[in-house]
């Protein structure tokens, strides 16, 4: 209740809602803008494509899906991009996260922008973070399932698990924002959460493979900036002795997901800039840490 930038908290264990708050003006029916914690949902939608033959294979290369967009003096290098390299981050082009961020969405083609951004890394290598990447995969869906990237999530992802998936920008080609943007309530994020730790499965009803959520989690490459792992589309860390899965946006947009404890945690905040931005995500991480975790952890330990 102390931190002005908290919008919601929300702890799920094994299932069971066990603390919802709100905070701030936020309500439990409120939308909130998940920033990139997107790349995780939009990560789903690719292995649900996968699993239902959209998709053939994470090693298909990009040029497949943009030939018009990779000339003959492109560099060799580009034409083997693959799809996991998207999804990992190790496209090895230039992001067009951060300082580059404003001139990439204001040109009138996403894609053509992203595509003809240096390369810097060889494909499979460094990471580099760059919301370009995971805007490729939601057009490399729209064009692999004749549908648009709101429209399969809301039949194969939003009816499943029985939320609502509101619409959210779109590109000058009117390809949803792939990576960024989305809006979902708390609870709806929860249930994302829920999905991943259920290996997913909704209930009965298979959502997307276990395979897929398995590989998901495992790292495939570490960031540069802070050491945290990467998968597809998730981030993992070490907490104490659990081992910690999770979609992170800016400003504070989480959903945390510990196997081991059967826990899940949704936290929202402000997505505006401004200062104590950076505090706040720590205060989050502290509050993870600190007080949830051993909460959640302290009644097995007293049964031992």
């Amino acid at each position: 209740a102390q931190l002005p930038r908290l919008h919601s908290l929300l702890v799920s264990v094994d299932g069971e809602l066990v603390e919802e708050r709100y905070f701030n003006g936020a309500k439990r029916w409120r939308w909130a803008n998940l920033k990139s914690a997107s790349k995780s949902v939009l990560s789903s939608l690719i292995g649900i494509a996968l699993d239902r033959g959209y998709l053939e294979s994470l090693q298909d290369p990009v040029v497949k899906f943009f030939p018009e967009y990779f000339d003959r003096e492109a560099d060799p290098s580009r034409k083997t991009i693959t799809l996991e390299d998207l999804l990992t981050m190790r496209s090895g082009m230039e992001s067009t996260s951060s300082r580059n961020y404003g001139g990439w969405v204001q040109s009138r083609n996403w894609v053509r922008h992203v595509l003809m951004r240096p390369m810097l890394e060889p494909p499979g290598s460094r990471m580099i973070y760059s919301t370009g990447n995971t805007h490729l995969l939601s057009a490399i869906l729209t064009q692999a399932t004749g549908m648009s990237t709101l429209e399969f999530a809301r039949q194969y992802l939003g009816k499943p698990l029985s939320i609502q998936i509101h619409p959210w920008m779109r590109d000058p080609q009117g390809i949803y924002f792939g990576g960024n943007e989305m809006h979902l309530t708390p609870r709806a994020m929860l249930e994302i959460g829920k999905l991943y730790l259920n290996h997913g499965l909704s209930g009965r009803t298979r959502v997307v493979s276990k395979s897929w959520i398995q590989d998901s989690l495992k790292p495939r490459t570490y960031s540069p900036r802070n050491g945290y792992g990467y998968g597809f589309g998730w981030w993992n860390q070490p907490m104490i002795t659990h081992q910690i899965y999770f979609a992170w946006g800016y400003g504070g947009q989480f959903i945390f997901i510990v196997p081991d404890l059967r826990l899940v945690v949704v936290v929202t905040s402000s997505p505006r800039p401004g200062r104590g931005r950076r505090e706040h995500r720590q205060a989050i991480l502290d509050l993870l840490e600190l007080d949830i975790l051993p909460a959640i952890a302290q009644p097995s330990t007293n049964q031992d």
